[in-house]
Formats: C-alpha cells, structure tokens, sequence
C-alpha cells in the first residue's frame, strides 16, 4: 500500500484534493488574520492558554508542563513574534499545500501549528488537519507530483549534490599522495 501511495500517479491525483483541502485552511486561516483590519495579535490566545491549561484529569496539574514553561518564558513575553510567525507561517503552508511547492516540509510545518494549538487547550479542527498532514507526509515526495515540486525536486537535488561535490552513483575520491621512486611518499 506505501509503495503505491508513494509511486503511483493515481495517489499522486487523489493527493491533489487533499492538498488542495488541507491547503486552503491553512490558506484562508492565515489570510483572515493577515488582513484583518485590527491585525493580528496573539498574547490573548497565549495569554488564556497560560492562564487555562490543559490539565491532567481529576488534578489541578498542568497535563504539558514543559509546553507551559515554554508560553509563560518565551511566548508570551515574545507575543509580538507570534503575531507575525502565525499568519504567516499558516499562509505560507496552506500556500505550499496547494501549489504542492514543498509539500512534505508544508504538511510537517502545519502539523507543527497542529500541535502547539493542541497543547495550548485548543482542539477545533486541529485533530483533522493533522490526519490530512500525516497522509501527506507519508505519501512523500508524490504528494507534489503534479504540483510546483515536479520541477522543484530534481533541481533541489542536483543543487544539494553540488553542494557536496559528487554526484549520484560516484564516491568522492581522496587525494592522492605522491610517490617518490623508493615507494616511500617523498
């Protein structure tokens, strides 16, 4: 079932619609906050999740501590960051998804989202969207088939190759010492 999902141009269809779906809630998400007219601003969502967390059942005992220290020492404080990183990251993602330009980085990056939400106490459609992420992750580099990663994959390939000076089906070649005429390098 992987290597069809991951191989087959039927899969790769299908992925279209899913990440077209996927796409444009994260899309249209990170659109309304990017244009709304009172803009963006995170520490009332930070603020609540620090104020209600998630706690474990029947205690008063934050079920995530470490996710909390993280919002009281460094989100809240830096709220004016995540009123960028948020909108953007959510459109650029769901931008990603739909052009199928980096769709496996765009589906782990959204999942990411996924999860800090979940972990501040918010569940709305975070569960659904990490489902859809996870297919998307799992069918890989087929997910963008038919998208921008068509042509962007092979050239990132090459480039990456360059970068490390071989190319495919070659091993890199150490250099030579020179050798004087008893056999001993000279």
């Amino acid at each position: 079932m992987m290597n069809w999902l991951r191989t087959n141009k039927i899969a790769a269809g299908l992925m279209v619609l899913i990440r077209f779906y996927l796409g444009w809630k994260w899309l249209d998400a990170g659109w309304h906050k990017l244009t709304s007219a009172d803009g963006f601003h995170a520490a009332g969502f930070l603020g609540n999740a620090v104020k209600n967390p998630v706690l474990e059942t029947g205690t008063q005992d934050a079920l995530y501590p470490n996710y909390l220290y993280f919002l009281k020492h460094f989100a809240v404080p830096n709220s004016g960051i995540f009123d960028h990183v948020i909108p953007w990251g959510e459109f650029l993602v769901g931008l990603g998804l739909i052009l199928g330009a980096l769709t496996t980085a765009a589906a782990f990056f959204g999942m990411v989202m996924n999860f800090m939400f979940l972990l501040a106490g918010t569940v709305s459609s975070n569960p659904w969207l990490i489902l859809f992420g996870i297919v998307v992750m799992a069918v890989g580099a087929n997910a963008g088939r038919f998208g921008v990663d068509y042509y962007l994959l092979p050239y990132l390939k090459k480039a990456i190759a360059a970068v490390f000076h071989h190319k495919k089906g070659q091993t890199p070649q150490t250099p030579q010492t020179p050798v004087g005429p008893q056999g001993v390098a000279g």
